[in-house]
């Protein structure tokens, strides 16, 4: 298949370096700073475009991987899509209840999908199957913690990022909405959040939130507690924690604790494949984007296209939407 990508900013050097590892070709990049499509081009022996439209009318595009600012992926997914093209997406899927709307009504019978990596990497994938099995017993709830650091350089550098508009939002919406949905994943429906949301570390830098923290309830009396922040200190690995019945399991990027009710601990270690981007990004991007792939070549169902990831959108905007409002949200799929 073609590949071209819109967007040439750090994490499409992820999109690329996984995509150059299939069978697949590099055709075309599109980036309003036409300098960084060039550069992609001349790495890649691609073509290079300053407006995404001209790209997709003049070459012959199967999959477009979108990894622009966020208040832009759904007004290009739905041009390409209603263009003929399939559409891999970069998170968030949407920034608003508005876009969600939007996005479903197209008419198409192209593939879309989103980039929730982290539901690939072995550990997640490993607690999956034991949820599954009833082996741990009944599930009581989860925490999920993330504790990044994002300096003021890293929004005054951007001419998106911390806006709200361009951006959506803040801690939730672009650095820990991969943990709220891997205890979406792990946990299963939310039925409603009670959320809160701060600026404490960069006030009068940014419009957006740098910390997040909820109640969230899950389907048959599951509870989990979340907390995300960017005023740490460091970029650590973030923490899901699972009660259960028979034991408490922890995941801290690829490493899996049991904590037995007898104080027996086990611990598994993972191995990744290689990692693109930052090492706390997770370890699936290849394995997400191939699986796509196979997808649409197989004319196969993905797993994380729109009906599937519904939950986490609906999830991650009645958050904020708590937060604004200071009222628990009801979540209705």
């Amino acid at each position: 298949m073609n590949i071209a990508i819109v967007g040439c900013g750090s994490i499409a050097t992820v999109h690329a370096k996984c995509i150059e590892r299939s069978n697949n070709r590099l055709a075309a990049f599109a980036d309003i700073k036409i300098e960084r499509a060039k550069e992609f081009a001349k790495q890649y022996q691609g073509h290079f475009y300053e407006a995404y439209e001209e790209m997709l009318q003049k070459e012959d595009i199967d999959v477009l991987h979108i990894c622009t600012p966020h208040s832009l992926h759904v007004p290009i997914a739905i041009y390409a899509l209603e263009h003929g093209v399939h559409v891999f997406m970069e998170k968030p899927p949407v920034i608003s209840i508005q876009q969600l709307e939007q996005l479903e009504a197209v008419k198409t019978n192209q593939y879309l999908g989103f980039c929730f990596q982290n539901r690939y990497n072995p550990s997640i994938l490993h607690v999956k199957r034991l949820l599954e099995s009833g082996e741990a017993g009944q599930i009581y709830g989860a925490r999920g913690i993330v504790t990044w650091n994002r300096p003021a350089s890293y929004y005054t550098k951007s001419d998106w990022r911390g806006r709200r508009l361009m951006e959506g939002g803040g801690a939730l919406i672009n650095q820990s909405v991969h943990t709220m949905d891997l205890l979406a994943y792990l946990l299963g429906t939310p039925i409603s959040v009670d959320a809160s949301m701060a600026n404490h570390h960069l006030k009068g830098i940014v419009e957006v939130e740098d910390m997040m923290e909820a109640l969230i309830l899950f389907e048959k009396g599951k509870r989990a507690c979340f907390y995300a922040t960017t005023g740490y200190v460091d970029d650590v690995s973030p923490i899901i924690e699972i009660a259960c019945e028979d034991r408490t399991i922890r995941i801290e990027d690829l490493e899996v604790t049991y904590y037995y009710k007898d104080s027996k601990v086990e611990r598994f270690s993972f191995n990744g494949k290689e990692k693109e981007g930052k090492s706390y990004w997770g370890s699936g991007h290849g394995d997400c984007i191939m699986d796509f792939y196979k997808s649409i070549e197989t004319k196969t169902p993905f797993s994380l296209d729109l009906s599937h990831m519904k939950e986490t959108i609906l999830l991650m905007l009645g958050m904020y939407e708590s937060a604004k409002t200071r009222k628990e949200i009801t979540i209705k799929s």
